[in-house]
């Protein structure tokens, strides 16, 4: 090979790796992913929202594990992903398991979300699963003790604006404390086996 096409070669080898390191940096590097963007230790605690039959608190659930996410009925994509999944979960639950686990879905967009229209979307993916909201005031206090993040993106789209929202759930043990927090696309797998150690805790 000649010195002349040595010198051609090494700089299309240089283009080639770091176009390689730059495909690797878009298809891995998240620096605004949602998870990340959690508060690193949520306090948690009690609140009450609302539900389509009136106040729901975290305290009505005391004794059950609670599985809480933060979203809105008009995500196109990351909350019924999200819901599916906890639903899948809560479907290879025993009957005796189920009646002592509920999920919660905390709408951040309390503009559109009406108690009425949370429980309707909520019930197409688990009986068990409620939907709940509140003023701004009181949504932006429960997702700022629990690390969530929201921010109303105004957009030209048919509904208007959408929600930009962290999506990770907490899984909240029956005494009321977070034990842990799933990131966003946690298998029905990995859902489960938050909850059951908690249950047997509780037998």
């Amino acid at each position: 090979m000649t010195r002349l096409t040595q010198k051609k070669i090494v700089p299309l080898i240089s283009l080639a790796v770091i176009a390689l390191l730059l495909l690797a940096v878009l298809l891995f590097w998240h620096p605004d992913n949602d998870d990340n963007r959690l508060s690193p230790s949520p306090a948690g605690g009690n609140f009450t929202l609302q539900g389509a039959t009136g106040p729901v608190s975290l305290s009505d659930y005391r004794g059950k594990v609670v599985l809480l996410y933060f979203g809105y009925t008009s995500c196109p994509d990351i909350c019924p992903t999200s819901l599916g999944l906890m639903s899948l979960a809560l479907s290879q639950l025993a009957k005796e398991e189920l009646a002592r686990v509920r999920g919660l879905f905390i709408s951040v967009d309390p503009q559109r979300d009406t108690p009425e229209r949370l429980a309707e979307y909520s019930r197409h993916f688990h009986p068990n699963i409620s939907g709940i909201t509140g003023s701004d005031a009181e949504v932006a206090e429960v997702a700022a003790r629990y690390g969530a993040i929201y921010q109303r993106a105004e957009g030209d789209t048919a509904l208007g604006y959408s929600v930009d929202h962290s999506s990770a759930t907490h899984v909240i043990d029956p005494q009321g404390e977070i034990v842990a927090t799933l990131p966003h696309g946690a298998s029905p797998a990995t859902i489960l086996q938050a909850i059951r150690p908690l249950l047997i805790m509780q037998q």
